[in-house]
């Protein structure tokens, strides 16, 4: 335990308070969150809305800025896994679980309980999938870009620590390394440590629901607590295993069964219907990008309500997990220019999140508006099995589907564990197993004390409160790159008119000795 830093001790002993807490005094620990919660929702639900656009508008400045061509690495570095590799290892540990609970469940709900308007109609069917996408899409994903591009940028191009005080060395100097630092970083892995918490017990909880479908076990937290015990142990082995083995095939196995999970409903479901309502509502999404990513509603308490309850929440989400995200991302992307990473990252998991909810959040909407059956009436974990109960082939959806699931949980896990291992070892990219199997049984307890106190609730307030004070140093990051990404710039420009004009001056050292040569032969 020599490699471990004091962020390490300091952080399992307040995960460890909150998981006492939550086991000794539940309905307190429920108390307090919910209060806190109402109080950043209702005070600094703008900050979090302008966090995620001020991102967004950030990547795609540097994807078209001279900055550019910058390498994630040493100028001679090439990517250690290829294209599709890499893009099935990023998108595993990014939204999986995500994906397979809400794919049917949220955009149904938006339909039902739209953030403005009429429930139940085509309007409302166009709104749904809207929301959605911005929920899943390029905010979402420009959040993860960063924070991955930063760490990326210094710990393979400038040699610093794999963690997040180190994004801000350009602003702090050698404090990174003193308490500011190690504050940062706490801060970092607790944020972490609620974000996958979250991710983990929509797992159990969907997981629960397949098996009460096929074998009519019941559907409560004692079951959903078994299923994190037995992942849990599975996730364990996997982490030990390292990221080139387990990491790596799981995330080549969870690709496969996502696609042809994808394309075997597409057959099924009404495909005419999706992909039209795909390509409305897509362009919608796209017209309305701004507007949708900076609307609050100030004057109307019931959808501030909706948009705290969704938008907010999936703003502290993807914050609380930007670390973990990113920090797995940054791992598996050394070689790539910034232009390339960015472009990858923000774009093709964005086109596929929203192609994943057109079809099977379509699907749902149209079996509520032209069948008339009651998708909007399941509950969330229950959604996606009512819409498979109703299409054929019921029993092979449902055994892929929990599989796809388990793979997810264990991937998501796995990866979270080598990420806290990393933050809490000193930025180490091959963190020692007892540190992954003690973040990783932390982790677990920490989403089972979040399911016995509230379950979805218990996990938003954990999220929301937790993302705050990063989503401030995420902010200040992506100023400390700037910085570093001006400097070397200017480096680079100085060291090419260095280089110019030394070529310059041999030139006509050359010039006059050969004028000299000839003079001296006439």
């Amino acid at each position: 335990m020599k490699q471990v830093s004091s962020v390490f001790w300091i952080s399992i002993i307040i995960a460890g308070i909150f998981v006492f807490w939550g086991a000794v005094w539940p309905q307190q620990l429920i108390n307090v969150m919910s209060d806190t919660q109402a109080f950043f929702m209702k005070n600094f639900g703008w900050f979090y809305q302008l966090s995620a656009t001020f991102f967004l508008v950030f990547a795609l400045f540097l994807i078209f800025s001279k900055y550019g061509k910058i390498k994630l690495g040493k100028d001679e570095d090439k990517p250690e896994f290829n294209r599709p590799t890499w893009f099935a290892m990023l998108f595993s540990a990014g939204m999986g679980i995500g994906l397979l609970f809400f794919g049917v469940s949220e955009p149904i709900s938006h339909f039902s309980s739209p953030p403005f308007g009429e429930g139940g109609t085509s309007q409302s069917a166009k709104v749904a999938l809207q929301y959605t996408y911005l929920h899943w899409g390029f905010h979402a994903w420009a959040i993860y870009a960063v924070v991955a591009l930063a760490l990326a940028y210094y710990k393979f191009r400038k040699g610093l620590p794999g963690l997040v005080s180190a994004t801000l060395y350009p602003i702090l100097g050698e404090m990174v390394n003193g308490p500011i630092g190690k504050l940062i970083d706490i801060v970092a892995v607790i944020a972490t440590l609620f974000g996958v918490a979250a991710s983990l017990g929509l797992g159990a909880a969907q997981i629960n629901g397949g098996l009460s479908y096929l074998t009519g076990i019941p559907n409560n937290f004692t079951i959903q607590f078994v299923i994190i015990l037995v992942v849990t142990v599975m996730f364990l082995i996997s982490a030990a295993s390292g990221i080139k083995r387990g990491i790596k095939y799981l995330s080549n196995a969870n690709l496969s069964l996502a696609v042809l999970l994808f394309f075997i409903f597409l057959f099924l479901a009404p495909t005419v219907f999706v992909l039209d309502l795909f390509t409305t509502t897509f362009g919608g999404y796209l017209q309305n990008l701004a507007s949708l990513g900076l609307r609050l509603a100030p004057f109307n308490e019931e959808n501030a309500t909706w948009l705290q309850s969704w938008t907010i929440f999936y703003w502290a989400w993807w914050i609380a997990w930007a670390p973990f995200v990113g920090t797995f991302i940054a791992r598996v992307s050394r070689g790539r220019t910034v232009r390339e990473f960015i472009t990858a990252v923000l774009l093709i998991p964005t086109l596929v999140c929203a192609f994943w909810f057109a079809v099977f959040g379509g699907t749902g909407i149209f079996m509520e508006y032209n069948l008339g059956l009651d998708v909007s009436g399941q509950a969330l974990e229950a959604a996606l099995f009512y819409v498979f109960q109703q299409l054929p082939f019921t029993i092979v959806l449902v055994v892929i589907t929990l599989l796809l699931i388990l793979t997810f949980f264990i991937t998501s896990a796995d990866s979270a564990t080598f990420v806290l291992g990393m933050q809490t070892t000193y930025g180490s990219i091959e963190p020692p197993n007892i540190v992954k199997v003690v973040l990783g049984l932390l982790l677990s307890a920490s989403a089972v004390v979040l399911m016995a106190t509230g379950g979805l609730e218990g996990f938003q307030s954990a999220i929301i409160i937790s993302a705050f004070p990063l989503g401030v140093v995420l902010l200040f990051s992506c100023y400390a790159l700037l910085k570093a990404f001006r400097t070397e710039v200017k480096e680079n420009k100085g060291f090419k008119k260095e280089k110019t004009s030394g070529k310059i001056k041999a030139k006509l050292q050359r010039g006059r000795i050969r004028r000299k040569v000839q003079r001296n032969e006439s």
